[in-house]
């Protein structure tokens, strides 16, 4: 990513059922190995088989269209698949014809970070690659192709990207609802006869064991990183009076407490890294902070809320401003527009034949390159917090609620210092609870989305919306 390269290539599907029936059989022992996940339970499996029945008896094409709070998502959807489902089906007397899989659809930008082998198992997977900030139509048809005519289901997070938080959906990606009536197109046009529906998949983790005591170690690192100085650290330890070993002996009273200790400990932690950070931008790249005009909220939560969001905006304005790119839509939209732009960057047109390039043309790509990057670092930061309300934790104290919230500020913490090769920490053993909603019809609605431009973008928005309302239910 520092330097100009070739454009990003189109990684084609390339299902191998022999690939998916190793993972399938390994996944366990993955998940022991390279996740916190110690168990996946799901409710309502019986919609989902039937659902697969009518799939594979040629009456339906489906997308699960699935929560996506964190990177063991596709995991505990794999455990689903190969475990779960086909014991629900056996318990019913229902026998399938083909594994139980789904082509995913995926971020392109994900081989990036987490390493081409990633690429390559998905490839043989099945799953099929999208590039977000742009009209990806190599992509886009692919997906298309395997939503109406692919050997399995679809599957994709309508969110669009990981948001950090159990409880609270992001709001949605219209590209999901999108494809959805392209497929009900699609099979009208072939004069097939399936019907088109959404499955909405509610994703949720909670800890085998309350971690308190991992919760205030790494509440502790992170104010010792931010320099709050060691009065306020021991004022504030006198005040939480938190062990690991305390905690799992004390009493209700004790445990309240402990929680206010810790949340107060958490905001004094909030509010000091929002005066770095606005310091930061203000001095050295001249942002302006709107003015309160007095008017500050009384709860100190909404006041956090408020800097935030004021400071977000800040921060993108940043990197937009380096690739003259408007702010328009939700932070979300911004973020991947600010993307995309640094990507056509770093990978070029002009780059496809590297051997025709002189060796000044390379090094001039290369400081474009560094410098895209650069910018694309104040996006990340914005895209960890798009979903941070500042009420998360005040609204439920669980520690599951802590947990996400200390992990969010801890990798705003390691992008500063630049250290985003440390391992995300772990702070006890999860388990996933998998929901699964009520199927949408699609095709239903596909006579209003054909009426006219006007009736499409409704029934487009409209699909979403329910989508989202159908999400933030199963939480």
């Amino acid at each position: 990513m520092y330097q100009a390269q070739p454009p990003l290539e189109f990684i084609a599907p390339k299902y191998n059922r022999y690939f998916l029936r190793l993972t399938h059989l390994l996944l366990p022992l993955w998940m022991r190995a390279q996740t916190s996940l110690t168990k996946v339970e799901a409710e309502n499996v019986e919609t989902l088989v039937d659902l697969y029945r009518q799939f594979q008896g040629g009456k339906i094409r489906f997308m699960l269209a699935f929560r996506h709070p964190k990177t063991d998502d596709p995991i505990a959807l794999g455990y689903l698949f190969s475990r779960i489902v086909p014991s629900v089906a056996r318990s019913k007397g229902i026998k399938f014809t083909a594994p139980i899989h789904a082509h995913c659809i995926y971020d392109r930008g994900i081989p990036l970070w987490a390493g081409a082998h990633i690429g390559w198992i998905l490839q043989h997977l099945g799953g099929t690659p999208i590039q977000r900030g742009k009209a990806d139509w190599t992509g886009l048809k692919s997906a298309r192709d395997l939503f109406a005519n692919g050997e399995f289901p679809m599957a994709a997070a309508p969110e669009g990207a990981t948001n950090g938080l159990s409880e609270i959906v992001s709001p949605l990606e219209p590209g999901i609802s999108q494809m959805a009536f392209w497929c009900v197109e699609d099979l009208q046009k072939a004069g097939r006869t399936e019907q088109v529906v959404i499955l909405p998949v509610g994703i949720k983790y909670t800890y085998v064991t309350e971690p308190w005591g991992a919760i205030n170690d790494l509440l502790t690192e992170l104010e010792v990183k931010s320099g709050l100085n060691s009065y306020e650290l021991v004022e504030t330890r006198l005040i939480a009076s938190v062990r690991s070993e305390e905690l799992t002996s004390s009493t209700q009273h004790s445990e309240l407490s402990t929680h206010h200790s810790l949340y107060a400990r958490l905001l004094r932690l909030a509010e000091h890294l929002l005066s770095i950070m606005e310091t930061f931008y203000t001095k050295f790249y001249h942002s302006k902070l709107p003015a309160n005009d007095g008017a500050v909220p009384s709860d100190k939560n909404e006041a956090i809320a408020a800097r935030l969001r004021a400071l977000l905006n800040v921060i993108l304005q940043v990197a937009e401003d380096f690739f003259k790119l408007q702010p328009k839509g939700s932070l979300s939209d911004r973020c991947r527009r600010v993307e995309q732009a640094g990507w056509n960057c770093i990978f070029r047109e002009d780059f496809k034949d590297t051997k025709a390039l002189s060796v000044v043309e390379k090094g001039l790509g290369n400081r474009a390159a560094l410098e895209a990057n650069m910018r694309m670092w104040h996006m990340r930061v914005v895209e960890s917090f798009v979903a941070v309300t500042g009420h998360y934790v005040q609204e439920n104290p669980t520690p599951e609620r802590f947990a996400e919230t200390l992990l969010i500020l801890w990798e705003m913490v390691t992008r500063i210092i630049e250290s985003d090769t440390q391992r995300r920490p772990n702070l006890g053993k999860q388990e996933a609870h998998i929901t699964i909603g009520q199927p949408i019809s699609v095709s239903d609605r596909y006579p209003a989305y054909k009426s006219n431009r006007q009736g499409a973008k409704l029934a487009v928005a409209d699909l979403t919306k329910d989508l989202q309302v159908s999400l933030e239910e199963l939480i």
